[in-house]
């Protein structure tokens, strides 16, 4: 029942967005004829296209992928652009109205009869017209190229960031360890093979010691990603490369993923903790896996440990931060948020996660939230470039 509603909410939010979207960019700037009722059926298709995507994609209909996602961005830059203007659109036709309301009324005076008020033009209607097109235009090029900028970054390669971060329990001889950190790689019907490549070429020339993928990585099965995937088999690290959970793979057959990655070669940390010479390096599986009977586990993860000795968890969710902080973790290093992927999306998401990119503190653990490698949804990135980390240790 819940899902059902969700459903139904969600078309319901789609279908206004959409009307709202019709009567400024078609009802206010055309008049009844052809190009209003094209107007129309462009805005009922783009109303469907969007449903029509969530959905397709789950279900292995990869094509609707680009024109729906892409529909997706423009129109949220459309609607942010529009909303922005309909103060100064109000304000304007505020003028207007007060100009009509205060221009004097000339008068015919005939020959030996009464004055007589010529017939006038109501150009009202002209101007408002104009006015609407105006801003319809504005919106329609800002949209186009925010959209434009973002997906020229999200396609691009994603940005290396170094971080440095202290850690007052590590050990001497531990000082200056090197994490390769990536996350939210998203292969999908718009991420392939050449884009786990590049990733893997940009971690392999960090010549890190530990490499760390933190979840979502995959939207899609096995038999329809394997092949995409399979590149990782050739990371290179020092003391071993580590998978965690992200809540994407429980929509793509998880189990079925942690074999993969195992084959591939990196170690799946699920709801476990290893040893690292003087560090603890753990792993917790998402939240998304409660759904699935698979969810964290910090008490398995932590029993027996020494308290002593500093840990690093990797938790695809800031959020799980403040759990890990009740088992004195030193570092979290995180994802998911994609750095807010589309400004000002980023605050909406501050809402629910606790950091949403970089450098953190939660309950007196630090947390690191790369932006991730890929995207999800609009290949579109804007105010959150794609990111892989290089995260040094040093000891206080």
């Amino acid at each position: 029942m819940g899902v059902i509603v969700f459903v139904v909410f969600a078309f319901a939010v789609v279908g206004l967005i959409h009307l709202y979207l019709w009567k400024r960019l078609v009802r206010d700037t055309t008049r009844p004829g052809p190009w209003r009722r094209a107007g129309t059926i462009a805005a009922l298709v783009l109303g469907v296209l969007v449903p029509a995507t969530l959905i397709g994609t789950r279900v292995g209909q990869w094509w609707l992928a680009w024109p729906g996602y892409l529909w997706l961005a423009v129109m949220f830059y459309l609607i942010i652009v529009l909303v922005v203007l309909e103060v100064p659109m109000l304000v304007a036709k505020l003028a207007l109205r007060r100009k009509r309301a205060s221009a004097p009324v000339p008068v015919l005076v005939g020959a030996g009869g009464p004055p007589v008020e010529p017939p006038t033009l109501d150009h009202q209607p002209d101007r408002r017209l104009l006015l609407a097109r105006g801003a319809a235009i504005f919106a329609g090029l800002t949209a186009a190229g925010i959209s434009g900028y973002g997906i020229r970054t999200a396609l691009g390669p994603p940005q290396l960031d170094r971080v440095t971060i202290p850690l007052a329990r590590l050990p001497r001889t531990m000082d200056g360890l090197r994490i390769a950190l990536v996350s939210d790689i998203h292969l999908g019907p718009l991420r392939g093979r050449a884009h786990t490549e590049r990733i893997v070429q940009m971690i392999n020339d960090m010549d890190a010691d530990v490499v760390a993928v933190v979840g979502d990585l995959v939207d899609g099965s096995v038999e329809e990603l394997g092949v995409a995937a399979a590149p990782l088999e050739r990371l290179r690290s020092r003391r071993g490369a580590y998978f965690v959970t992200g809540n994407h793979e429980y929509f793509s057959g998880y189990q079925q993923w942690v074999d993969e990655v195992a084959r591939l070669g990196l170690r799946p940390l699920r709801n476990e903790r290893l040893e690292i010479e003087g560090l603890d390096l753990a792993g917790v599986n998402d939240l998304a896996g409660e759904a699935h009977q698979d969810g964290p586990d910090f008490a398995k993860t932590f029993d027996g440990r020494d308290p002593s000795r500093p840990v690093v968890l990797l938790a695809h969710q800031p959020v799980q931060a403040r759990e890990a902080a009740k088992y004195g973790v030193d570092l979290q290093l995180s994802g998911h948020t994609h750095g807010g992927q589309m400004v000002p999306w980023s605050l909406m998401v501050r809402l629910e996660q606790p950091v949403v990119s970089g450098l953190g503190t939660v309950d007196g653990t630090k947390v690191y939230v790369t932006n991730g490698a890929g995207f999800w949804g609009p290949p579109v990135r804007v105010g959150a470039p794609p990111q892989v980390t290089l995260v040094e240790l040093n000891s206080q």
